[in-house]
């Protein structure tokens, strides 16, 4: 049986997560690996429903409305709750955890919020409160999905248009698309995240390329 790792797919908005993060599950299936599978937020639980109302603008439409350190704790909680309740006991007995987000998404949205001076002293927080205070697990490996901040601003107004459903604040405000780019771009390569590129120029590449360099990226971890 393979050691228990917890892997991340992480992205900018309008990366492919969802599909991208669907497609591993799908492997790791066929393979025969048992493992537990994670989304964050958790929408349909109880434990997030001030990410529900931070999302849906209920305490502001500009994302900056509220401050990264309160805007983190919303999102730590729910990953605290979703440990505690669900995946504890298979971490300790080492089972494979792919998590489509996590701890990852606040270092992206959040630091972006904050002046470059800060971003040092945040990441120190946030990483001490979750994995430290917290005691949920630091990830073994993150995969980080990039596109171009206006191509995912395309993506989610096409999104919106052909399924009815409302951006969030993070979706609509292209300026925090931008700045988040660049904050995810910074912590990428200081905490060692594994970048794939999901667009060359300003255009997608295919869904079976991106999931063709996940799959090389984690073999070693998973043998799929």
């Amino acid at each position: 049986m393979p050691k228990g790792r917890l892997i991340v797919i992480e992205g900018t908005d309008g990366s492919g997560k969802s599909t991208q993060f669907a497609r591993l599950c799908q492997r790791a299936e066929a393979a025969g690996i048992p493992f537990q599978r994670l989304v964050f937020p958790q929408y349909q639980e109880e434990s997030s429903a001030l990410v529900r109302m931070y999302l849906n603008g209920e305490f502001g439409a500009d994302p900056r409305a509220v401050n990264a350190y309160a805007a983190s704790s919303f999102f730590a909680l729910d990953r605290y709750a979703s440990y505690m309740t669900d995946w504890k006991n298979d971490c300790a007995r080492g089972a494979v955890i792919l998590a489509n987000r996590y701890t990852t998404s606040n270092a992206v949205h959040q630091l972006s919020k904050l002046p470059e001076s800060e971003w040092e002293p945040f990441l120190n927080w946030l990483y001490g409160y979750e994995y430290g205070l917290l005691g949920i697990p630091k990830p073994d490996l993150v995969l980080f999905l990039r596109v171009p901040p206006a191509l995912s601003y395309r993506m989610a107004e096409r999104r919106s248009a052909e399924t009815g459903a409302a951006k969030d604040i993070h979706e609509s405000d292209l300026r925090h698309l931008e700045a988040s780019a660049h904050a995810a771009q910074y912590v990428a390569g200081r905490d060692g995240w594994v970048t794939v590129e999901c667009a060359a120029g300003e255009r997608y590449r295919t869904r079976e390329d991106i999931a063709a360099e996940i799959r090389g990226h984690i073999e070693a971890l998973l043998h799929v």
